[in-house]
């Protein structure tokens, strides 16, 4: 996901795709905990998606 793309979006789209993220990064987390995680670059990339979400949301306000 890129900043270019994301701020092309509306506040309430970011806003929403926030919670999506969020969400998606709980629940990576618990399948890490119980060992089925395959691919443990998916918990950095999650939270870098929702720095780079929360990053254009400030610059919009």
């Amino acid at each position: 996901m890129k900043a270019s793309d994301l701020r092309d979006r509306t506040a309430e789209e970011l806003v929403e795709l926030e919670s999506k993220l969020r969400k998606e990064l709980m629940e990576t987390r618990f399948r890490r905990n119980s060992g089925q995680l395959k691919n443990k670059w998916e918990l950095r990339s999650l939270r870098r998606d929702i720095a780079r979400v929360v990053t254009v949301l400030k610059e919009k306000q």
